[in-house]
């Protein structure tokens, strides 16, 4: 089941996926963004941490990305066609960081979840040796 529903969002083996990231591309393309460019640090908090860890100046180049972008939305604009070439939309710089902080919390979380169940199980222990 997990091999067909990977196999229809594969832009190599579906048409319509192909479809769908050329028009992603030339979109990004116009505006000069990187798809990483598009998650919210203020909507998830992972996208937060990452950035927090990323070093200063790939942060930098991305905010200065994202005011380009809104710069050339707001005078209804385009890059001109020969930085649209230049531009490369795919290229991740946040996913990697993503998924380290993700794996990260996780482990933390299975950590403070061990210790919750451990210091429960040794109050359970004290009360039971006092009476």
């Amino acid at each position: 089941m997990a091999s067909f529903l990977q196999s229809f969002v594969d832009p190599r083996k579906n048409w319509l996926a192909k479809q769908h990231m050329k028009t992603l591309s030339s979109r990004l393309r116009r505006y000069g963004l990187r798809y990483d460019d598009l998650y919210d640090p203020y909507y998830e908090l992972d996208i937060k941490e990452a950035l927090s860890r990323l070093p200063r100046e790939i942060v930098d180049a991305r905010n200065q990305r994202l005011k380009r972008a809104m710069d050339l939305s707001m005078k209804h604009e385009y890059l001109p066609d020969d930085l649209q070439a230049m531009q490369t939309p795919f290229r991740s710089y946040l996913q990697e960081m993503l998924a380290l902080v993700s794996f990260y919390i996780f482990f933390r979380l299975k950590i403070d979840s061990f210790y919750l169940h451990f210091s429960s199980y040794l109050q359970s222990c004290r009360l039971q040796s006092c009476t």
